[in-house]
């Protein structure tokens, strides 16, 4: 619940804010207040929890050594979609997801565009082209988007153009997480550090479907360790138009005809793992 609370939620108010009007902190958090403030209140309609469960030789939750409880219905898993209620973002899905105990080990944000209005039929199947920002581990920004292959059929792929900052700046320190607060701290700088009004607002966005989970009892999903989460996200990411809200593995390259059997094994051998 912290990570929902207060690590996505301030990642969608940096998303979603407007131009501050400089880049002192009081100004950086008035933008985010304001977009906190016009999230709507999360419906419980909207949200997945889950709990992973045994895998082989990796235990469940309920299993694990420090847990007394061995009835918890402590979520390990959550898929939410949330909406910001002002000019620019009416009507757009905000998902957040978070989870332990899944495919991999990353925090990323994704932008994912619309198709093209009026398609033409051959390209109908394309994936949307994503603008993706990975915070961790290896902090990269790239782009997937759609690319004829070169040569004489009509052929599409999805390819990612990318800036990895290990990479780029290789002759820079690109500090921890916690190294920038603590000099922030020594600076007298609180720009990115949340204040009080943001996580009343936070909480004012989660509160109404926790406290309906409670007075529901309701019982956590579950899911395999070592999983993409509860198959119940991926039917809520389908009510918003998309596949599935990231996560395992996916093909990298996705080709328009059928593709002959040395190239199945190219675009199986390139499937890239997302979260």
């Amino acid at each position: 619940r912290d990570v929902m609370q207060n690590h996505l939620l301030q990642m969608l108010a940096m998303v979603a804010m407007e131009q501050p009007s400089s880049l002192d902190a009081e100004s950086i958090r008035a933008e985010k207040l304001k977009v906190l403030r016009a999230t709507k209140p999360l419906a419980a309609a909207n949200l997945v929890t889950g709990q992973y469960s045994a895998s082989g030789s990796q235990p469940s939750y309920r299993d694990e050594p420090c847990i007394n409880d061995k009835q918890s219905r402590t979520e390990t898993f959550a898929a939410a979609v949330l909406f910001v209620h002002n000019p620019r973002w009416d009507g757009v899905p905000f998902v957040l997801k978070a989870g332990k105990a899944l495919t991999d080990s990353k925090v990323e944000l994704r932008v994912q565009f619309h198709q093209v209005p009026g398609v033409l039929p051959a390209l109908a199947d394309c994936p949307s082209n994503e603008l993706v920002v990975r915070v961790q581990p290896e902090e990269a920004i790239y782009w997937k988007v759609q690319n004829k292959v070169p040569g004489l059929r009509f052929e599409v792929e999805q390819l990612r153009m990318d800036l990895l900052y290990k990479n780029v700046f290789s002759s820079h320190t690109l500090p921890q997480a916690y190294e920038r607060l603590v000099l922030e701290v020594l600076a007298n700088d609180h720009s990115h550090f949340v204040s009080a009004d943001e996580i009343a607002a936070s909480w004012r966005v989660l509160t109404p479907a926790l406290h309906q989970l409670e007075a529901e009892k309701r019982e956590p999903h579950p899911y395999p360790f070592g999983s993409r989460g509860p198959p119940q996200a991926d039917e809520l990411a389908k009510r918003y138009g998309m596949k599935k809200f990231g996560g395992g593995l996916t093909e990298y390259v996705t080709a328009l005809k059928v593709l002959p059997t040395e190239r199945l094994a190219a675009v199986s051998q390139q499937a890239t793992p997302l979260v």
